[in-house]
């Protein structure tokens, strides 16, 4: 399991689009599987779960991306999960790193360009 967090301000509905078609595009084989959007007193909050295939670990990882917004203000969780084979314990996680790796870049050329 790999997981990122990270604080940033911009448009909630830019943001989350943004990052939505940054992963959906970083991957060939990547879907996205659900989602659930909540409001309540300017509060908002994104919930989005992706899935690839890894070719590194032969496997299937996801990601699951939070993002909570206040007027301008963001806050962005990602945790990814699955990229192992092992019965009992966690040997390959670099699928893993390499999906969240791919939302990081993402997010940093969003911050750069707002």
């Amino acid at each position: 399991m790999a997981k990122y967090e990270k604080t940033l301000t911009g448009n909630f509905d830019d943001f989350l689009k943004y990052v939505e078609q940054g992963v959906l595009g970083g991957s060939i084989s990547a879907s996205f599987e659900d989602g659930s959007d909540y409001e309540n007193n300017g509060i908002r909050c994104a919930v989005r779960v992706y899935e690839r295939y890894s070719m590194i670990g032969s496997n299937r990882v996801s990601m699951n991306i939070t993002l909570i917004g206040h007027d301008d203000n963001l806050f962005v969780s990602a945790i990814t999960s699955g990229g192992s084979q092992a019965v009992f314990l966690k040997i390959n996680t670099f699928g893993e790193k390499a999906f969240l790796d791919n939302l990081v870049k993402i997010i940093e050329s969003y911050k750069a360009n707002n």
